[in-house]
């Protein structure tokens, strides 16, 4: 029986691992930390509302004894400045990451990063490099199990308002665009459930690219 703990649990993947925990009779607690209630109840959940995602200090005993992390916190590229940009895609991730670790050594740590995170850190992309900053810092924390899942366009299949032109010219071309180009798109539940899928299995395998979801 496992002990999860998930974060951004109020975006659309997040929303998803959680509910699928929540189904698993391997499952013994999840501890969900977000900005606002999910409005669920459930026997085995803990819902935790934080707003200083730079401090952990008052969730540490919330930390421990934890088996598994899925770190699903992001934002759109665009919605912020490049400043917020950096600090919520790599100083959120580094300080729960430590604060996790610290009081959860064993802890499996499973990452929601993204297509074409650059791990050179070079790219002129903002989203590759910060992603790939991220991930670096994940990697030199040598959890027990570190997870990385860089899914492509991920397909929502619950309906929801798209963040901007870019992700509704997406979702109306997705049909065609899966077709002729399968592995640049996943669909929002099998990414899901592959990340939960990873987790509890305990593979040798790091990172997983938008081909190794879809498999």
């Amino acid at each position: 029986m496992k002990n999860i703990i998930i974060t951004g649990t109020s975006g659309m993947i997040g929303k998803l691992i959680l509910e699928n925990c929540l189904q698993r009779n391997d499952v013994k607690m999840v501890t969900s930390i977000t900005r606002k209630t999910l409005g669920i109840q459930h026997p085995k959940l803990i819902e935790i509302i934080h707003n200083d995602f730079l401090d952990y200090a008052t969730l540490e005993e919330k930390l421990k004894n934890q088996d598994v992390c899925f770190y699903c916190i992001g934002v759109y590229t665009g919605k912020v400045p490049t400043a917020e940009f950096q600090k919520i895609t790599v100083t959120y991730t580094e300080v729960f990451a430590r604060a996790l670790k610290k009081n959860s050594n064993s802890v499996s740590f499973c990452f929601l990063s993204g297509q074409g995170a650059d791990s050179t850190e070079n790219s002129k992309v903002l989203f590759a490099k910060e992603k790939g900053i991220a991930e670096n810092i994940l990697l030199k924390l040598q959890f027990n199990r570190l997870y990385i899942f860089r899914p492509a366009y991920i397909y929502p299949v619950t309906s929801r308002v798209e963040p901007n032109l870019i992700y509704k010219i997406m979702r109306f071309l997705y049909n065609p665009i899966k077709l002729i180009f399968p592995n640049f798109t996943v669909n929002s539940i099998a990414l899901a459930n592959k990340m939960v899928m990873v987790a509890f299995e305990q593979n040798s395998k790091i990172i997983y690219e938008n081909i190794d979801i879809r498999k």
